[in-house]
């Protein structure tokens, strides 16, 4: 499988779930779940895990497929699980989406990555990622910030000779700070 088939299967699982979310969305307002926050929060718990984890896989695929930016998610995941539970289900999506992304450029290589990334964009950050000593600490750093291009990075990871297990800790460690700030602000401050 080439990287352009990966990419229109990841597109297509992308616009199910969001056509899927979409109709949710439409049949919630019908509905009147709308309301306020806490009308729809009621609303969502009444599908059980099903929302938690659509979001889930909505955040791996973000990742996996970087066209939607992070935050929405993470908003979204904030104002309708609240804060601890939207930090949780965006941390586990997001997480298990890097990992992919890291392994998908590892088992594919540089054809995939070329059609994931745009070719300007990966030149760039092969550049930058080659004319560092220390790309370990630029990722760890890059990866805690706010509004860093998180999924090109992952997919450049799985590149560079970085071990799988050093990229694992990097993302368990630096990436909850980014979706908790996300989370809280979403959940608390609009």
């Amino acid at each position: 499988m080439n990287g352009k088939t990966m990419k229109r299967i990841a597109e297509a699982m992308l616009g199910v779930l969001l056509v899927i979310s979409l109709g949710f969305f439409i049949h919630a307002w019908r509905q009147g779940h709308f309301q306020s926050v806490a009308s729809l929060r009621a609303y969502l718990q009444t599908y059980g895990c099903i929302g938690p984890l659509a979001l889930i896989l909505i955040q791996a695929l973000q990742v996996v497929l970087p066209v939607l930016p992070g935050f929405l998610g993470c908003a979204v995941g904030a104002m309708m699980f609240g804060a601890t539970h939207g930090f949780w289900i965006n941390y586990i999506g997001i997480s298990a989406g890097s990992l992919a992304a890291y392994w998908l450029a590892r088992w594919f290589g540089e054809n995939l990555v070329h059609d994931m990334i745009p070719m300007d964009e990966y030149n760039k950050w092969i550049t930058w990622i080659n004319g560092k000593r220390s790309f370990s600490i630029m990722l760890f750093l890059a990866i805690l910030l706010p509004l860093a291009p998180d999924d090109y990075l992952c997919y450049l990871s799985g590149l560079a000779s970085m071990p799988a297990k050093r990229f694992t800790l990097i993302i368990l460690l630096a990436k909850p700070w980014c979706i908790l700030f996300y989370c809280l602000f979403f959940a608390y401050l609009i």
